[in-house]
């Protein structure tokens, strides 16, 4: 009869400890879902373009030495039919030309946001852009690694590819017009700060004609489809753009050159 008690007392125990145990798991899987519901959702990255755009660059190009030159460039972009500006930066670094199809350029960016929650953003750049002419054809590719410091978000990192071609149009003028066209993939595979629908963020496909004005001096307007993978699905935006592009010779002095 003892030992009849004492093995429902032992179960009735057991049972009771279960119970406890799945009360527990329960409370922990509800605070877990709690705390996931009340975090807020994150940002809308800040230099995405709404509606229509119009971006404008301009970039000056000064030799240093035979393989290395300081580039300097400024942009300013605007969005909701050109009417909005949205964000503008200036940017600069030295050049290394380190072979005839492999140029490497080390840049730091300043980045202004006058309508996000996000002020402004330090960025640290390296690009290596491949480049071997065949005749009038120009196949490309530039690859850019950033690192991205928002002053009101994580930091995080972003590699970009853009594989393009350049075609010289076959006209009889001092300076020939060069056909332009590339597409540029966006991939965020760490840690990303702000919404997106996945790691591959945005895609930028661009066309357009590089029109030599002067030997230093060159317009380029171009035509740009800027595609944005948000959590409900891609966005897609048309945007116009005019890239002026201005390039100072290195001057030698004759009278160190050996006749």
């Amino acid at each position: 009869m003892t030992s009849l008690i004492l093995e429902k007392t032992l179960a009735m125990t057991g049972d009771a400890r279960g119970a406890c145990r799945r009360l527990v798991l329960a409370l922990c899987c509800c605070a877990l879902v709690s705390a996931r519901a009340q975090q807020p959702p994150l940002p809308e990255d800040p230099e995405d373009d709404k509606r229509f755009g119009l971006w404008l660059d301009q970039g000056v190009s000064a030799g240093l030495w035979t393989n290395k030159s300081l580039e300097v460039e400024f942009h300013e972009r605007f969005d909701q039919g050109a009417s909005n500006l949205y964000e503008y930066f200036v940017q600069g670094g030295v050049a290394f030309r380190l072979r005839s199809w492999l140029m490497v350029l080390p840049i730091y960016r300043y980045q202004r946001y006058p309508v996000s929650t996000t002020a402004y953003e330090n960025r640290i750049l390296l690009n290596l852009t491949f480049s071997r002419p065949q005749g009038a054809w120009r196949p490309n590719i530039r690859i850019l690694i950033e690192g991205r410091f928002p002053n009101d978000r994580p930091s995080s990192a972003r590699l970009r590819f853009r594989p393009g071609i350049d075609y010289v149009l076959p006209l009889r003028t001092a300076w020939r017009p060069v056909l332009v066209a590339n597409n540029e993939f966006f991939l965020v595979p760490w840690n990303n700060p702000y919404a997106n629908g996945g790691s591959y963020t945005q895609n930028r496909f661009q066309v357009g004609v590089r029109l030599p004005i002067t030997v230093a001096l060159a317009v380029r307007p171009y035509y740009l489809l800027q595609s944005v993978n948000l959590p409900v699905g891609w966005d897609t935006n048309k945007i116009l753009g005019i890239s002026l592009t201005y390039r100072i010779s290195r001057k030698t002095n004759s009278a160190l050159v050996p006749p």
